[in-house]
């Protein structure tokens, strides 16, 4: 058996041109995939040529993809999740590119995703961790935690979309391609509104040295050329710098990187001394708990965090502040009349 390993880059004869991987980023885009999705697609459909000895898709079928998606479970012991990326592309490469759908892979032994409970921060440590930050992060984090945002839509959250007067913010293209509402905080509105000024500031900049133009969602500068340099098309959380697109090469304000927060919250949290694990998203967890946790309608909370099915908000009912399924322990229930309990007695 070919080695699965090696380097991506050397799937494909380098003499000839991409042909098939230039066909599949053109429909990815044709679809209006984002660019992370086009880079994953890619990957996967290169680690499965070069599993099958760099043969091309159309000489392959069913039984190939699922020896490969089992390659990865058992020889690779990857997550669900992973297994699921690899397969979701391999479905579009012969759905979509080459019109050859696949049949039913009935011999993929699928890898079983864990029942996680989601890490939640109280109250306390969510001050504390905020208290700790400063500027630009801070309003970011505030927003994942008041708004229940996920990190991608902080970072494509354009100034149109932030409602002052109705005190809310529109998400655009969420996960799975759907908008949704959801509340601003009143905390971080005179914040914002100072920082929206300084971004303004540096956009009036950008456009005086000929610069200023922004990316647009599907295919928009087409329709409206102009756009592109309007104010209110703008990040509301633009880089510092300015970079050439990775599709057309123009020279553009993107926004702002995501290890920018990612670092921030980590030392934040390192700084606050929190022992739970802490991400991004653990924000949005702690949102959304804490929400339930006020008497907040199940439903409301689902609307807000844009999930598709209560199902997946119920999970926040079994880490609310109300210990294991809000059950008392016995330890908590010995008659006080007796001898208390020392940790440091010997067993």
């Amino acid at each position: 058996m070919p080695n699965p390993e090696a380097p991506a880059d050397n799937v494909l004869n380098a003499s000839k041109p991409p042909r098939l991987l230039a066909a599949v980023r053109d429909t990815i885009r044709l679809k209006h995939y984002s660019l992370r999705t086009e880079e994953t697609y890619v990957h996967w459909i290169r680690r499965f040529i070069h599993f099958h000895g760099k043969r091309h898709p159309r000489e392959l079928g069913a039984t190939e993809v699922t020896a490969f998606l089992n390659y990865l479970v058992k020889n690779r012991n990857v997550a669900a999740a992973t297994q699921n990326q690899a397969l979701s592309a391999l479905l579009f490469l012969y759905r979509d590119v080459l019109a050859e759908p696949l049949a039913w892979l009935d011999g993929v032994e699928r890898a079983k995703r864990p029942a996680r409970v989601p890490s939640v921060l109280s109250t306390a440590e969510i001050a504390a961790l905020l208290y700790r930050m400063t500027g630009t992060k801070w309003l970011m984090a505030s927003l994942l935690y008041g708004a229940g945002l996920r990190l991608r839509e902080c970072l494509t959250l354009r100034v149109k979309d932030v409602d002052f007067d109705y005190r809310q913010i529109v998400v655009r293209e969420g996960k799975g391609a759907k908008d949704r509402r959801t509340l601003l905080p009143g905390v971080v509105v005179e914040p914002l509104k100072a920082h929206l000024l300084s971004v303004k500031a540096l956009h009036e900049k950008d456009l005086a040295n000929g610069y200023g133009d922004v990316e647009l969602p599907h295919a928009l500068d087409v329709k409206y050329p102009r756009a592109g340099k309007q104010w209110n098309w703008q990040f509301v959380f633009p880089s510092h710098k300015l970079s050439a697109d990775p599709l057309s090469g123009e020279i553009r304000r993107h926004h702002v990187y995501e290890n920018y927060l990612i670092r921030g919250v980590k030392l934040a949290a390192s700084g606050a001394k929190i022992t739970k694990h802490v991400s991004c998203h653990t924000l949005r967890h702690s949102f959304a708990t804490h929400l339930l946790e006020n008497g907040y309608d199940i439903r409301t909370v689902q609307e807000l965090l844009g999930h598709s099915s209560v199902e997946t908000t119920m999970v926040y009912t079994h880490v609310m502040n109300k210990g294991g399924r809000g059950v008392h322990s016995p330890l908590d229930r010995i008659v006080a009349h007796r001898q208390p309990f020392h940790a440091s007695r010997p067993g």
